[in-house]
């Protein structure tokens, strides 16, 4: 016991002093704070844009007989452009909410310190991203670039139009008016040089690699990312984004928040091509989005915690069983503060090792299932705030059979969970038992 508990004051004093630090620095970092608020701001065009995709592509194979089902797969083809209308203006551009998104809260940092308008440097990275992203070819814009191929072009034009501006700002280069002037029309003239700029600096670059490469900003940056973004989507980056995420939550800080503002960018990426390869009808190349890790990794909240919820609600300690109640109903929406502070999880030895091996053995079975086709594989954006098993059938274009493995999942993770539960409720109720007996002996001594 005692060299357990040496390995885990190890590993805790490794986390505290040189990866919490590292990942407190990274998710403060105001670039880095811009992209994820920026993703966060762009989310319900994402949610309602996938949730209409289901509608037009049904979960019933193409040679049903069933009524209900036929039905629905023959209106969904007679009208398919008119759902996917909804579907290409939210989903299907949703790079250009991004760069927008992600432009505004970056300017917001610099607004005391360079007084920049976070609104126009929103609107200048637009302008920007479209020239480059959606130049108009004999008379129409295209679009190809504007869904999840052009995640990367909207990041990097979005940081590099704020950082421009903030330049130029730094340097007073600009057109100067007098105090006077309204601010509206005073911002406006100070937008005219930094739009001149980016013309001169990003529009011969797209031309250039037009000209060499016969490809658009976005398609470069996309072939220059692929082997990464396909690195991300392998079993062993997600057991490694499973495993910082858990070690930092683990050390009190929240890990869950940090990995998902890394990982965004990789997960919008998979599910525009998942959802390009559906329209297509082609196979789903990619297993690793959001959902994945909210529904099928994290159920019932960071650690797959809704395990531990089941085996509290039997528990033979008054105090884990009270956990328990409280936390059930949270824990059935992915909300799990109430069990991760209330037992406390945090910086416990005895959870130490559950807390990590329940979700890395639930990415592994759900990777698993994935890969060997058991399930369908995520096509569309849900609130993480769904249920597991009805966000996970939801996220897989209602695929069912994605319910029925959560619900196994989540079974493993008791499982996993129970012996170590088991020795903390032991704990426990040699503490309650002393304090019992400690209380009825002052009762008694009150009473003589």
């Amino acid at each position: 016991m005692s060299t357990n508990h040496a390995a885990f004051n190890l590993i805790f004093r490794f986390v505290e002093n040189y990866v919490s630090p590292v990942a407190g620095r990274i998710s403060s970092q105001r670039h880095v704070m811009a992209i994820r608020d920026g993703f966060i701001s762009a989310m319900p065009f994402m949610i309602v844009g996938s949730f209409l995709l289901v509608f037009a592509y049904p979960p019933f194979s193409p040679t049903t007989t069933w009524g209900f089902a036929r039905a629905w797969l023959d209106m969904a083809k007679q009208f398919e452009g008119q759902i996917l209308t909804p579907f290409d203006m939210t989903m299907g551009i949703m790079s250009i909410y991004i760069c927008a998104a992600i432009a505004y809260n970056l300017g917001k940092h610099y607004v005391k310190s360079h007084a920049l308008d976070p609104f126009m440097c929103a609107m200048l990275s637009l302008m920007a991203f479209l020239l480059v992203a959606a130049p108009k070819t004999k008379g129409v814009m295209p679009m190809d670039s504007l869904g999840g191929t052009g995640i990367f072009t909207a990041i990097l034009v979005a940081i590099y139009c704020v950082e421009m501006m903030r330049f130029l700002k730094t340097h007073n280069i600009g057109i100067k008016l007098p105090d006077q002037v309204p601010p509206m029309i005073k911002n406006s003239f100070d937008l005219l040089i930094p739009v001149l700029v980016v013309v001169l600096t990003l529009y011969p670059l797209s031309l250039l690699i037009q000209s060499q490469f016969d490809m658009l900003i976005p398609q470069a940056i996309m072939s220059v990312f692929k082997p990464l973004v396909s690195a991300a989507d392998s079993l062993p980056a997600i057991l490694l984004a499973v495993l910082i995420g858990h070690l930092l939550w683990f050390a009190g800080i929240h890990g869950a928040a940090i990995i998902s503002g890394m990982l965004q960018m990789f997960w919008l990426t998979n599910l525009g091509m998942n959802q390009s390869a559906l329209a297509q009808g082609a196979p789903l190349p990619h297993i690793f989005m959001e959902a994945f890790w909210t529904f099928f990794i994290v159920i019932g909240g960071s650690g797959a915690t809704m395990g531990l919820v089941i085996c509290y609600l039997r528990s033979k300690s008054a105090h884990l069983r009270s956990i328990g109640r409280l936390s059930v109903v949270p824990s059935f929406f992915n909300i799990n503060e109430p069990v991760i502070f209330g037992t406390p999880i945090v910086m416990n030895p005895v959870f130490f090792i559950p807390f990590l091996l329940a979700p890395m053995v639930n990415a592994v079975l759900a990777w698993g299932a994935m890969k060997m086709d058991l399930i369908g594989r995520v096509i569309s954006v849900v609130p993480w705030t769904a249920p597991a098993p009805i966000g996970a059938a939801w996220a897989l274009g209602w695929d069912f059979r994605a319910a029925i493995l959560v619900i196994l999942l989540a079974v493993v993770s008791a499982i996993i969970y129970f012996p170590f539960f088991k020795v903390y409720e032991k704990q426990l109720l040699e503490q309650e038992a002393e304090e019992a007996q400690k209380a009825s002996g002052e009762a008694s001594q009150e009473a003589a």
